[in-house]
């Protein structure tokens, strides 16, 4: 069964850093896409990222282009979201996921973690 655990969420100031990581367990995920998204409150959920656990060029959608990077630890069984110049739009419980690279949905989610950001 696959698992996502994600870690790192907080309070941060606008301008500040957080680093956001997913534990995956269950399966070998070779063969799979990694992703993170955000929900902010009364929103729907917004995809942020994406990476293929075997490689290549990371996904990224417009609002977080340039601040945030997505990259994955195969040694690990981990990826994370490195998220810089934070801005309070960016208040919301994100999560990450992941499916294999023939699925167009995303099968597994982590629980969510919140991050917040005080301008």
């Amino acid at each position: 069964q696959v698992q996502l655990v994600e870690s790192g969420g907080g309070l941060v100031q606008a301008g500040g850093s957080l680093r956001l990581s997913c534990a995956a367990s269950g399966r070998t995920f070779s063969s799979y896409r990694m992703a993170w998204f955000r929900q902010a409150s009364g929103k729907s959920r917004e995809f942020i990222a994406a990476i293929l656990w075997s490689g290549g060029s990371p996904l990224y959608a417009d609002s977080v282009k340039g601040r945030f990077t997505i990259s994955r630890h195969n040694a690990k069984n981990t990826f994370d979201l490195q998220m810089n110049s934070l801005k309070p739009e960016d208040t919301a419980v994100y999560y990450c996921a992941a499916t294999p690279i023939s699925e167009s949905a995303y099968n597994y989610w982590g629980q969510g973690t919140q991050v917040t950001v005080s301008s």
